[in-house]
């Protein structure tokens, strides 16, 4: 089942949901919005994306029969920030059919492995922005790809497109060149014909030729998140980007061949942040911590051996009512990475996890200048980042 149209507030939880609250969470607290894992995720797109052209998957979401399907991944339009701006996409909003939750944490490395894989972070490892590598004392960013790391070890299961090069479809990803051949990419979407197009005149002319050629067709946009980071989402840049993320998915839907449909999702929302926790500033944040991981929204707290304990309690109460901080058996038990970890995944997620929410962000303006500046971030387990829209429009 699809969660229905994004609700107003925060508060409200999705049907398929579990908000879960660690105990060492004080009262005040809003109640972490945990993904929608077996019912209305991005997990479960993949799978009911196969049932629709007639291929073996989990049609969890119960969508129509399709000849052909083009998915639109348009980065960073949440559900919530799309129901507040409805005139900016006018097309969109009128062929809205649900909304679905990102998965934690809401970003997009971790989201295209989801939808990659068919499977919750617990299981396909992409489990944060930047991760320890276990055993090497070091931190792996999942986005830049860098230092490098072999894909198919990093994120090993099987790509729902390898499933569907093998039932005899072509997928094809239309995005830009320089995405061909990346580690993400590699790990993300193998088994995907890319077909590079960098404009959005040159993305529309490719989707409209592989659907000609394939069955299966994936486009990517990513402005609209770039716009909200920098300028903030809701502002002037921002809104301009989801007015040609409308016509865009417009232009798509009139080239479809008949018996063809279009959905349109996305990765993660977005909140904009008043409110910035400087660790390279605070002495007392950074005592007994060997790494800092994660993201502003998500943060992984790697720590000296036998400090973990002391840095818990020091980071529970400096973010005391900003901020869910928890040990890695807490956010496991959980089930903010899905209903399990896989065990070699453990070694990835901090000893501490701490996860703001309202308008607050940890940030490391020595380590991370250009993140620490933006506006706009995601990654959290609220509502406006976890809340993408899902619409559909057949031919």
């Amino acid at each position: 089942m699809i969660n229905p149209q994004p609700p107003a507030t925060s508060a409200v939880t999705p049907s398929g949901a579990s908000p879960t609250a660690s105990p060492a969470v004080p009262p005040a607290a809003p109640v972490p919005y945990v993904p929608a894992y077996g019912t209305a995720s991005l997990a479960d797109l993949p799978g009911s994306l196969l049932a629709s052209l007639g291929l073996p998957g989990a049609a969890r979401l119960a969508l129509e029969p399709a000849a052909r399907v083009c998915l639109f991944l348009v980065d960073g339009l949440g559900a919530e920030l799309l129901a507040a701006h409805p005139g900016a996409a006018p097309f969109l909003s009128a062929h809205l059919r649900g909304t679905l939750t990102a998965g934690f944490p809401s970003s997009t490395p971790i989201s295209l492995a989801t939808l990659g894989t068919g499977a919750p972070p617990g299981e396909h490892g992409m489990l944060g922005s930047q991760l320890a590598v276990p055993g090497e004392g070091r931190l792996f960013n999942c986005l830049r790809w860098v230092p490098p790391v072999d894909p198919e070890v990093w994120q090993p299961l099987p790509t729902v497109y390898e499933r569907m090069a093998a039932a005899g479809v072509e997928p094809v990803y239309v995005a830009p060149a320089w995405f061909d051949g990346t580690g993400l990419t590699r790990a993300v979407y193998r088994g995907m014909r890319h077909w590079a197009a960098d404009s959005v005149d040159e993305r529309v002319e490719a989707v409209r030729r592989a659907l000609r050629e394939t069955s299966f067709v994936t486009v990517y946009y990513g402005e609209v998140d770039r716009a909200g980071h920098f300028h903030g989402w809701g502002g002037g840049e921002w809104l301009e980007q989801v007015a040609v993320v409308d016509r865009m998915a417009e232009r798509i839907a009139e080239a479809l061949p008949p018996g063809a449909v279009l959905y349109v999702t996305a990765d993660h929302g977005m909140v904009n942040a008043s409110d910035k926790v400087d660790v390279d500033l605070r002495p007392d944040l950074r005592e007994g911590v060997l790494m800092l991981g994660g993201e502003a929204r998500a943060r992984h707290v790697y720590t000296s051996p036998g400090a973990a304990g002391a840095v818990l309690e020091t980071w529970r109460e400096v973010l005391r009512g900003r901020a869910w901080v928890v040990t890695r058996e807490e956010a496991v038990a959980a089930g903010w990475f899905g209903r399990r970890v896989r065990r070699e995944w453990l070694g990835r997620i901090g000893d501490v996890v701490a996860v703001p929410y309202g308008e607050c962000v940890i940030v490391a303006s020595a380590g991370e200048p250009v993140e620490s500046s933006m506006i706009g971030y995601h990654g959290s387990l609220t509502s406006a980042e976890q809340n993408v829209p899902l619409a559909e429009i057949r031919r």
